[in-house]
């Protein structure tokens, strides 16, 4: 069965779920974990979303990661390594209802990092793109309520355009 794309209104337990899961992560990845961070749409207070816990944790070594993928079995993800994106490993919770998603990337990869913490503290910031971009969401999910591909595609030109706004905007706060 197809994963139901639903989009509501943001919610504040999506904050503890966020924590509770940190939890677990960090006590499986051990000494390798530098961070774990709360990301994507439900790390934005205000911000329409799907759902979905997306967690980053950074750490040492990646290819450790690899070895401790049956541990992350054991509670409950799907470990699906790189999953299209190199220098990541992902892993999902849930499956077609996902409730918690995992985007690892090591420490060097500076660029995906502050990439999606751009995007996270933007969206924060700035209540106008928040506001479109939960509308445009919620339009998508109504549009293509069971086709995933066609609401990522739907996305796609606004989030690129977002990504570089944010980031333009964090280096500017960092001058």
């Amino acid at each position: 069965m197809a994963q139901h794309i639903i989009v509501v209104e943001y919610d504040p337990k999506w904050e503890d779920m966020f924590n509770i899961e940190a939890q677990i992560i960090k006590d499986i990845l051990s000494d390798n974990c530098v961070e774990v961070f709360h990301i994507g749409s439900s790390a934005v207070k205000g911000l329409k979303a799907k759902p979905i816990i997306d967690i980053m944790p950074v750490v040492k070594n990646l290819y450790e990661v690899d070895k401790l993928s049956s541990e992350f079995e054991k509670v409950g993800y799907e470990y699906l390594g790189e999953f299209g994106m190199e220098g990541r490993r992902y892993m999902r919770k849930g499956g077609d209802n996902r409730s918690h998603q995992i985007h690892i990337f090591q420490e060097s990869d500076t660029s995906n990092i502050n990439r999606h913490l751009a995007v996270r503290d933007f969206l924060r910031k700035d209540e106008n793109f928040r506001l479109e971009y939960g509308n445009l969401k919620e339009r998508l999910a109504k549009r293509y309520p069971y086709d995933i591909e066609k609401y990522c595609d739907g996305k796609d030109a606004f989030v690129k355009n977002l990504e570089k706004i944010a980031l333009n905007w964090k280096s500017d706060l960092n001058k």
